[in-house]
């Protein structure tokens, strides 16, 4: 364990770290409106008293910021970079310390979890304990640092570490309150993100300022007089083919019926009509 007094926190104060993350959360004790010179590590663990195969017993996605850092679960006890930061620290003899500490924390916090008892509680079978741990520095200096306990999904506890106060969040979490502080948890957990988190986050934020933004693709807009693409162009011509041999038929069809409907004259009517016209045949 990393001891909690005499280290600064943030080498590199100074630099914007927002503290939400789409599986970490930093909630409560300021930890949720950062100012320009503030920085954050959220640490999100799952720990199972059982699990099946395949499926890990404890898992942990760490985050500075927006950023992700690593991964970590029991199966591999390992952990994963994440992103362009996680890359960067993965080279680092805090890694390697970090790795260990955390299978340490998984170890203990399972022994933690296999003696939850719920009051009133209506779930059956071996409790899950979430937890979002969160540290917090300002200008070189431990501002915050929290935990929030989940039991079976459900709000449980809130420690604040900084004042060493727990907040119950749920009624039927009151005896395991109760149950931690007799068990010393308290300094347990203050040790862990008052010395322990704060230290990682001093060897991330080290790393912070190697890491590039990704750039951001230019939209591409079409042209207003782009000319119509090739297969658009091949059905206009197909359909005309098709269109033009119906068109024929439906004409050459009207004008059928039309002559058939126009009465035609006797030779007789004509042959007199022609003399009507035509002083020569009068005579005859």
């Amino acid at each position: 364990m990393v001891k909690t007094q005499g280290e600064n926190c943030c080498p590199q104060a100074g630099k914007r770290i927002l503290t939400r993350h789409r599986t970490c959360r930093c909630f409560d004790l300021g930890l949720s409106s950062v100012q320009n010179d503030t920085h954050s590590l959220c640490l999100d663990l799952t720990v199972k008293s059982q699990s099946g195969p395949g499926h890990p017993w404890y898992e942990v996605q760490a985050s500075v910021g927006k950023k992700p850092v690593f991964q970590y679960d029991s199966d591999s006890s390992k952990m994963k970079p994440l992103g362009l930061l996680g890359a960067k620290v993965n080279a680092t003899n805090a890694w390697t310390e970090l790795t260990q500490t955390l299978g340490e924390v998984g170890q203990e916090l399972r022994m933690i979890v296999s003696d939850i008892k719920l009051e009133n509680s209506v779930t059956s079978g071996p409790p899950t304990l979430h937890i979002q741990l969160s540290c917090q520095c300002e200008a070189e200096r431990g501002t915050a640092a929290s935990w929030h306990f989940n039991i079976n999904g459900q709000p449980a506890l809130l420690f604040d570490a900084m004042n060493m106060t727990w907040t119950v969040t749920s009624p039927g979490t009151r005896g395991v309150k109760e149950e931690w502080e007799n068990k010393g948890l308290a300094d347990y957990f203050r040790r862990i993100s008052m010395g322990d988190c704060r230290h990682w986050l001093r060897e991330f934020l080290e790393h912070w300022e190697k890491v590039p933004e990704p750039p951001v693709p230019p939209k591409k807009v079409p042209d207003a007089d782009q000319s119509l693409p090739m297969p658009s162009i091949a059905c206009i011509i197909l359909g005309v083919i098709v269109i033009s041999p119906v068109i024929i038929v439906i004409c050459c069809s009207i004008s059928r019926k039309l002559a058939q409907r126009s009465p035609k004259k006797p030779k007789e009517a004509l042959y007199q009509e022609a003399r009507l016209s035509s002083p020569a045949l009068l005579s005859i």
